[in-house]
């Protein structure tokens, strides 16, 4: 376990000089979110493959292949749809098909999803903190996102806000 927490500092401190380099002024909170989610993946690392068929584990790989199937198809229409001028976030024109039709942060989702998947290999008052900092740190980067958006987009970001939920379809 002890090994586990090395790894965690480890990738802490190098995604925390990645965060201090790049100028997007939500780096602060996404670092919170990357490395409450490194934490979840570390604190539970030995407990990933035990009992694979029981209710808990099933839940929890449902909730990864949900996270990487957002991930991989939020990226790809923001490398199709969005038109990015250098950095692959700085899109020129704004996403309204595929997963962006009825949420407006499928990559925040698809973190929050892995984060419950791995919290729920083995849940724990720790690893509910973890998940609560990261939702906090999801949560709060949407927020300030959502804030250049409306700058960078205008009204009709306004009217996509106001036509779709922020991670959760039809809910929230």
């Amino acid at each position: 376990m002890m090994l586990y927490f090395w790894f965690w500092v480890f990738f802490s401190v190098l995604l925390l000089a990645f965060t201090l380099i790049r100028p997007h002024p939500y780096r602060f909170t996404r670092f919170l979110a990357f490395v409450s989610l490194l934490g979840l993946i570390f604190l539970n690392a030995d407990r990933w493959f035990v009992d694979p068929f029981s209710v808990r584990q099933i839940v929890s790989w449902i909730f990864l292949a949900g996270s990487l199937f957002l991930a991989v198809h939020g990226f790809t229409l923001i490398k199709t749809e969005g038109n990015p001028t250098g950095d692959f976030e700085d899109t020129t024109s704004l996403i309204t098909r595929g997963a962006y039709r009825f949420i407006r942060h499928p990559l925040y989702s698809s973190l929050l999803l892995f984060g419950l998947g791995a919290f729920l290999k083995s849940p724990s008052l720790l690893g509910g903190g973890l998940v609560g900092a990261l939702f906090i740190g999801v949560i709060l980067t949407a927020r300030i996102e959502e804030k250049h958006n409306l700058e960078r987009f205008g009204e009709e970001y306004q009217q996509y806000m106001d036509k779709t939920k922020c991670f959760i379809p039809y809910i929230y």
